[in-house]
């Protein structure tokens, strides 16, 4: 009785909203267990454990319904073609990569139309010269979902060691190219994942990080136990030997970079997202890796110049410093400070023509600085608006930088600059079929639950009336140091010509405001970051930009924790979520993939305190019978290596049982797709169209 009355409720409010679709009906039903499990004394329930086992055929079964179920409302949605015409129109812009410099040879990628992956090309001898492909992944495969993970060039360009992978699943294998030929070497090595690569400088052998074989570990423990080995070319790599072989703990991360001037080899490690130690030995050595810093509380990485070795540290400065010593005496004892910590966040630095070029987020915007060697102030770059500058890339002896420069409203452009004339130039910028004049962008601050000031820039219409009853799409983060800075997207350009404001909190967790921010939202502090983010929609709606039944919210990966956890705490503030690839059972996260990994951000419910921080915001575990839910919509990728698709599957059944509305909750689960990275653009076109179909037609924007 209870599914023939929710039937007739939505299709009772579906045409009060004039939305004809083809979704008015009840979910699929799922299973519930009696399971409950006592955890640090504590009953902790889970009826939904059997959909973790995803490959049996039960869960497929269930999967096949809820996908019919989701198509039902998704593909019968008014907004579809309308979107699917401007999106792809949008999506098929031409985008071009700033250069790379490697001597005398320029690297840099380019999508063009409807081309599903970037091609890499390469430029002999001049920045301007003929460009020619060298890498182009749109031939791995017919659909595209045959991605380039990553690549690492010898410092001439002449070989390039790259990571391919399958249908999102970010698993790769390492291929070796000879730019000069095309021809491809004989070196191929699996399990190489996120590796970090430093060529030797015959550059007939490398310094690599690789994860163990399956079988050679316990099961599971291949996610784990990466360690640093030593590749000749042309050797068979089971016979690689380790350089790093013991590592601290299993989750220990490796990282290999050879410095700009190609004398020497950097090594990271760490077993936490908030420090780091790093060593130093110089390239095609075998000496011991010896200590620049080790035991402190904070995050170091750095570069070598004329026999000084250039670092950028948090040690001592949460907002970082750049420090220099003799590369023979390394450690912090003879640190000298060559540019303080800032009022803003010390973002990175590059050695270019022996200068340091310098960006800094202030206020969570760029700028760019070149300095002296020894910190004295040359020059501040005029940037276009307030944005985000990155990829600054030059010869240490050179005389030529490079830049790229984008906000959410100003395309992706490219600069060159050249030190010695003190000239720049626009290279390029991104075309795109839409008019920019009629945003605009701007920033406010907001006191979160504790008193604390956070910034939100809300972009919208210029023509828009704060009239309380705005579609509004508010989007945050708020994790493992991770900023979210002015960034361009078509994607949105949908929704804000038809008069939707998009809005991002930078909130706690991330690292906007340095190592501190970081620190008050992870671990026991997390629920500052739900508490940054229920402000900002409470200030949106404060500021008359909307009210709760026109207000969205949308999060991915640690992002979709976050809406998650604001969901299930503040489920009347909200019309409609958005929970991409998320996170959402605390308890037994670190139980899959790549999760243990994460344990230094979140805790552990192996441990009892912990887990009273875990269980006490962990979604799924508080998803309540007889709430009135907004529509959800999650969304996830069978492929996905990084966060399990169990988060998704088990929150979709806990809340399509536990609702008492009628508006929809809805899994979409994308075949030969992982956690994001390398999605073709076709899947990209679709998703969005999905995505933003289901936005408009929840908020109520009339459809074209």
């Amino acid at each position: 009785m209870r599914d023939k009355v929710r039937t007739i409720e939505c299709g009772l409010v579906l045409l009060m909203l004039g939305l004809m679709t083809a979704g008015c009906q009840a979910p699929p039903q799922t299973k519930r267990t009696s399971l409950v499990e006592t955890i640090h004394g504590v009953q902790v329930a889970d009826p939904y454990r059997w959909l973790e086992e995803d490959e049996k055929p039960e869960v497929q079964a269930w999967l096949a319904a809820q996908r019919r179920y989701a198509r039902s409302f998704l593909d019968a949605d008014p907004h579809r073609p309308h979107l699917e015409k401007r999106l792809t129109e949008l999506l098929t812009y031409t985008q071009i990569s700033r250069p790379g410099v490697y001597k005398t040879r320029y690297l840099f990628s380019k999508r063009e139309g409807n081309q599903n992956q970037a091609v890499i090309y390469a430029r002999d001898g001049s920045h301007t010269a003929p460009p020619r492909p060298i890498l182009d992944p749109n031939t791995w495969s017919e659909d595209g979902t045959v991605a380039l993970d990553w690549m690492q060039a010898t410092p001439d360009a002449s070989l390039i060691a790259y990571g391919k992978s399958e249908g999102g699943s970010e698993k790769s294998t390492l291929y070796v190219l000879d730019v000069a030929s095309g021809r491809h070497l004989d070196d191929v090595i699996p399990h190489t994942r996120y590796s970090s690569i430093a060529w030797d400088p015959d550059y007939k052998g490398f310094l690599y990080t690789r994860y163990p074989e399956p079988g050679t570990v316990s099961e599971g423990d291949e996610n784990y136990h990466k360690k640093l080995y030593h590749h000749r070319l042309g050797d068979n790599w089971r016979n690689d030997p380790p350089v790093i072989g013991d590592l601290r703990t299993k989750e220990e991360m490796l990282n290999v970079s050879l410095t700009s001037d190609s004398r020497y080899v950097t090594l990271g490690r760490t077993v936490d997202w908030a420090k780091n130690d790093l060593y130093i030995r110089p390239a095609g050595s075998s000496e011991p890796f010896r200590p620049i810093v080790e035991g402190q509380d904070g995050l170091t990485g750095g570069d070598t110049y004329d026999g000084m070795l250039y670092l950028k540290t948090s040690v001592g400065a949460p907002r970082y410093r750049i420090v220099r010593a003799p590369v023979e005496q390394p450690g912090p004892e003879h640190w000298t400070d060559v540019i303080p910590q800032q009022r803003g966040v010390i973002e990175g630095f590059s050695i270019i023509g022996g200068k340091l070029f310098v960006t800094l987020s202030e206020d969570v915007h760029s700028r760019l600085l070149m300095y002296s060697l020894d910190g004295i102030l040359l020059k501040e770059f005029d940037l276009p608006t307030l944005g985000s500058a990155g990829g600054v890339n030059g010869e240490p002896d050179g005389d030529e930088m490079f830049f790229s420069f984008q906000s959410f409203v100003y395309p992706p452009t490219n600069y060159r600059y050249q030190i010695s004339t003190d000239t720049l130039e626009t290279l390029e910028q991104a075309e795109v079929d839409a008019d920019f004049t009629q945003f605009r962008t701007e920033q406010v601050w907001y006191t979160s639950k504790d008193g604390t000031q956070v910034p939100m820039f809300i972009i919208s219409r210029k023509d828009l009336e704060r009239n309380g009853d705005n579609p509004t799409l508010l989007y945050g983060y708020g994790g493992f140091d991770v900023s979210i800075t002015p960034g361009f997207s078509t994607r949105q350009v949908p929704w804000l010509e038809a008069g939707g404001v998009f809005a991002i909190a930078n909130i706690r967790g991330g690292g906007e405001f340095g190592k501190e921010w970081h620190e008050a939202g992870r671990l026991e502090k997390k629920q500052n970051v739900y508490d940054d983010f229920i402000a900002a929609a409470e200030t949106l709606i404060r500021l008359r930009y909307t009210r709760p039944q026109r207000l969205a919210i949308m999060g991915g990966s640690n992002g979709g924790l976050l809406v998650g956890a604001c969901l299930v705490q503040r489920p009347d503030l909200f019309q409609a979520v958005v929970c991409a690839v998320p996170l959402l059972d605390m308890v037994r996260y670190h139980q899959f993939a790549i999760a243990r990994l994460w344990i230094p951000e979140y805790g552990t419910a192996e441990d009892p305190e912990q887990f009273q921080w875990l269980y006490a915001y962990s979604p799924y575990h508080h998803v309540k019978d007889g709430v009135d839910y907004p529509s959800v919509l999650l969304t996830t990728g069978a492929s996905d290596s990084r966060v399990q698709p169990m988060h998704a599957f088990k929150m979709t059944a806990a809340l399509q049982h536990a609702t008492s509305g009628k508006r929809p909750i809805l899994l979409r689960v994308e075949e030969k797709a992982g956690h994001g990275q390398g999605k073709p653009l076709a899947k990209r076109i679709e998703e969005a169209v999905d995505t933003w179909a289901y936005l408009m037609t929840q908020l109520g924007v009339p459809a074209k």
